[in-house]
């Protein structure tokens, strides 16, 4: 069976980089056509200049118009789109399978926890593309995932007993379930603030607004931050049966709750004093980059936390 799973792992990070290039291909393509409305002025159904095509348009308006926009881009798009689902579900099979071998969630070692923060990551990805129709979010976000599946690939998968602080397997699952989803929805946040920062230097027509960006990545902290709230809590909670206290300054403790002031403070900066721009795209990057300290940390500063 763990062979098996492997292969899924090993499935979905190259259907992963197929999805980041062909996502690069769909996403120059857009520009090229674009271009070449604007050349013909083309017109759509209402007589006005296009300005934007969707990845649904192309084909209908390379035939209605006779203008040389790619018949490919469209399933280009498509293309991206089901490599990348094709890729979570993979992930999700080598959970699953994991799990069933192990009895219990994916928490036993930095391994595990390394695949599923993959999977969250992929998860808020393609939630975000389908609210948001944009396969240019990929350019920021497929990366990371891919490093993080690089880097799960490269640790330990051996499965061995859960130490006793472990095996709270219920709680522990939910508090590293919420984990998972808050750091997914962070490196969208991240993602969304990278694209907003490269935007003014990017010379491709048409590529998505600042304000585009700008709103997803305030949209996916605003997901963040609750998520967090409640991994903090039901942590607090597993604390308590594992080690009898609810909070103890662990160094993971004290980077999760860093964590959540960073994105607290986002989200009060941006109602309160209505930051937007360069300044609230910083302070995402800094959010993911706490996030990413809370999860790497305890190689370095050890802790309760520390389990392989």
């Amino acid at each position: 069976m763990m062979e098996i799973a492997e292969y899924c792992l090993i499935g979905a990070l190259i259907l992963a980089g197929i999805a980041l290039f062909i996502n690069i291909g769909a996403v120059t393509s857009k520009q090229k056509a674009l271009a070449r409305a604007e050349a013909r002025e083309l017109v759509g159904p209402d007589g006005q200049p296009v300005t934007e095509l969707s990845a649904d348009d192309y084909a209908d308006y390379g035939v209605e118009t006779n203008v040389d926009v790619p018949k490919s881009a469209h399933g280009l798009a498509w293309y991206g789109t089901a490599f990348t689902i094709m890729s979570l579900i993979l992930v999700t099979a080598y959970i699953g399978i994991r799990m069933s071998v192990t009895g219990h969630g994916p928490f036993s070692n930095q391994h595990e926890f390394a695949v599923a923060f993959a999977w969250g990551i992929l998860l808020a990805y393609v939630v975000f593309e389908w609210l948001y129709k944009l396969r240019t979010l990929s350019l920021a976000v497929l990366p990371v995932t891919i490093a993080m599946m690089v880097y799960a690939m490269n640790l330990d998968a051996t499965v061995n007993p859960l130490v006793p602080a472990l095996q709270n397997s219920v709680m522990l699952t939910l508090h590293v379930g919420f984990a998972v989803l808050a750091y997914g929805t962070a490196c969208v946040s991240f993602g969304a603030a990278i694209l907003w920062l490269v935007r003014p230097k990017i010379k491709l027509k048409r590529f998505p607004s600042q304000d585009t960006f700008d709103d997803i990545g305030y949209r996916a902290a605003a997901l963040t931050f609750p998520l967090l709230t409640i991994m903090i809590v039901l942590g607090a909670i597993w604390a308590d049966t594992a080690w009898g206290r609810y909070w103890g300054w662990d160094p993971k403790e004290t980077a999760a709750f860093v964590t959540w002031l960073t994105y607290g403070g986002y989200l009060h900066a941006r109602v309160v004093r209505n930051w937007r721009g360069k300044k609230a795209a910083w302070l995402l990057v800094i959010g993911f980059a706490t996030v990413l300290f809370a999860y790497f940390g305890n190689h370095f500063f050890g802790g309760l936390h520390s389990y392989g």
